[in-house]
């Protein structure tokens, strides 16, 4: 049996925040990043959301790009110390998913990270909370998956948790904010929804419910990303984009994903690359990989967007939006490619193990991804 679940409330479109004013809650911890939502001034405006609805509030902020168990397990011990009865997530795809484990070590302090890395084992919550999402940046969709991405620092490994109990009550997609962000971000958080809608809708766990939705989102990318990047005040292109980031989300957390992301959280986690980006990156790569084995699917976007191959297509946007073509040309690094030679074996071991590994169209081995990080890396 499939199923199909998306938040029991999803609002958009701009003043979709306002949502916030007719609550019922008597505490809220607001879960954020190291600063951005408050010195753009969101944090403020969701606090006093909530101060019209007479909610008690507590922030619980320094959520990092990738975040780790350390700062999840911070989280929890806040929590258990306010005591709230709503968790709001206001900021990115990290600070999403960061809430989403605290919020659920909050509702069970016994609880370890190791027991709640296999698919489906976090149990049911909603006994102290509810939970709602904001998102802050139109890409990783964490405001309406089963989703969530940790990173062990230890160990170097990003763990895609997985569970229908993390996904939100509510999802607010307000376009003001993800209209503040710059160029290079905006670029990459809008290749993160490809990557998801691609990755969807070639997925062995597709469904007549994804696909429309996938498909939807990818003409959307296509339309809406240029224009979002080229001129950041065209809201249009921005309530476009981050609808289309929703939308690809609806649809992955149903069909689940495949190697672009098996591979972009292993190298992600070795060498603190963004998602987005290790995405947009590995996308053609992994495309021509695939493409024999989900050929009609493949094609049937080609269609849908009236061009001939996907794969050049993207690199061609890629291009238009400043991204590299292989993870050797990107700037300000701090690794070399002997540190990526000493890791690939490890890295592509991890990657087949990787959970979104299970759905991808074709079986890989592990020398298949040890190929693809190659190829990728150096622009091969």
């Amino acid at each position: 049996m499939k199923s199909f679940l998306v938040p029991k409330e999803i609002h958009f479109s701009e003043g979709a925040l306002n949502y916030l004013s007719n609550l019922e809650a008597n505490k809220a911890a607001i879960v954020t990043d190291e600063g951005v939502m408050e010195e753009l001034g969101f944090l403020a405006k969701t606090e006093g959301k909530l101060a019209e609805a007479k909610i008690e509030t507590i922030v619980i902020d320094g959520v990092e790009a990738n975040p780790s168990v350390d700062t999840v397990l911070k989280g929890k011990e806040a929590m258990l110390d306010f005591e709230p009865d709503l968790v709001i997530a206001l900021g990115g795809g990290s600070t999403m998913d960061a809430a989403k484990i605290m919020w659920t070590f909050y509702e069970y302090p016994e609880l370890k990270f190791e027991d709640i890395i296999e698919v489906a084992s976090i149990p049911s919550l909603r006994n102290k909370a509810k939970f709602i999402a904001i998102p802050s940046t139109s890409g990783t969709a964490s405001e309406i998956t089963s989703f969530s991405v940790i990173t062990d620092t230890k160990k170097k490994i990003k763990y895609p948790i997985v569970s229908p109990e993390i996904v939100p009550d509510a999802a607010i997609i307000d376009p003001a904010i993800p209209a503040t962000m710059p160029p290079h971000i905006t670029a990459n958080t809008g290749m993160d929804v490809l990557a998801h809608a691609v990755e969807s809708f070639t997925s062995t766990g597709a469904s007549d419910y994804s696909d429309p939705l996938a498909l939807k989102a990818i003409k959307m990318v296509f339309e809406y990303l240029p224009k979002a990047y080229n001129n950041g005040d065209d809201l249009e292109a921005r309530e476009r984009m981050h609808n289309a980031s929703t939308i690809a989300g609806m649809a992955f957390s149903n069909s689940s994903l495949g190697i672009i992301h098996s591979l972009a959280h292993k190298i992600g986690g070795e060498f603190h690359i963004t998602h987005g980006l290790a995405n947009a990156i590995l996308l053609p790569y992994v495309i021509e990989y695939n493409y024999q084995a989900a050929e009609a699917k493949f094609k049937s976007i080609e269609k849908s967007l009236e061009i001939d191959n996907l794969a050049d297509s993207i690199r061609a946007l890629n291009k238009k939006l400043k991204i590299p073509s292989s993870f050797s040309e990107i700037e300000g690094t701090d690794y070399s490619k002997e540190d990526f030679e000493k890791v690939l074996a490890r890295m592509s071991e991890n990657a087949h193990q990787d959970p979104c590994t299970l759905t991808n169209p074709k079986e890989p081995t592990v020398e298949d991804m040890k190929i693809l990080y190659k190829k990728s890396f150096y622009g091969e």
